[in-house]
């Protein structure tokens, strides 16, 4: 049982203070969290990187390939939103906003190193959509042995609806918002990127 001064709160023991403030920063939504760093409590954004940014690596290495590449990518996106946090609005959610920024990043990136796709989006528009379907991914999955690689050689802007919407699991409207097109394009998109895919994985297995 603890003394009698210690349960009634009035010693702390070391470090419990600052175990509280960790735990207190864990029940704050993401709005709760950006509030606090614009007041000027930028321990609040530790919070942010923590629930972030393991997911925003692993979206912006399935865009550009490379993992030192990624990481460095990863570190400017959330610099990027910390120097940022006084454009951010209540009405649009940080989720988004923080993906939207990643998704420029990467796309600056493979731009600067000129990196073509070699796949003629026309060249694959006329086959059939096979698994646009609520399977999704999972149907792709098993049957392409090396979808990441498959991945990689997607036009960006295919690669980028198809890892927001089923590695992210946003909505058509999130993708939206984050991506600034409309949800009839990402609609579209998501169905001819999961063809163009599906049409690559056949391909790699088809040469092996």
């Amino acid at each position: 049982m603890l003394p009698n001064r210690m349960r009634s709160g009035s010693i702390h023991a070391p470090g419990w203070a600052r175990l509280d403030a960790v735990i207190l920063m864990q029940q704050l939504t993401d709005p709760e969290c950006v509030s606090l760093c614009q007041k000027g409590k930028p321990d609040a954004f530790d919070e942010l990187v923590r629930r972030y940014q393991d997911r925003l690596y692993r979206f912006i290495l399935r865009m550009v390939g490379s993992r030192e590449e990624a990481l460095e990518l990863t570190q400017d996106t959330l610099l990027k939103a910390f120097q940022g946090l006084s454009q951010w609005r209540p009405e649009a959610l940080f989720r988004t906003w923080l993906f939207q920024i990643a998704s420029n990043t990467a796309i600056d990136s493979l731009r600067q190193r000129k990196r073509m796709n070699n796949i003629s989006i026309d060249e694959q528009h006329d086959l059939a959509d096979h698994c646009a379907g609520p399977e999704r991914l999972l149907y792709i999955s098993e049957q392409c042995q090396n979808l990441e690689q498959a991945l990689d050689k997607l036009p960006h802007d295919f690669c980028q609806v198809l890892l927001l919407r089923e590695f992210e699991e946003m909505s058509y409207s999130e993708i939206a918002e984050t991506l600034n097109i409309n949800v009839g394009t990402v609609k579209s998109r998501l169905a001819r990127g999961r063809t163009m895919l599906l049409a690559l994985c056949r391909r790699d297995e088809e040469k092996e």
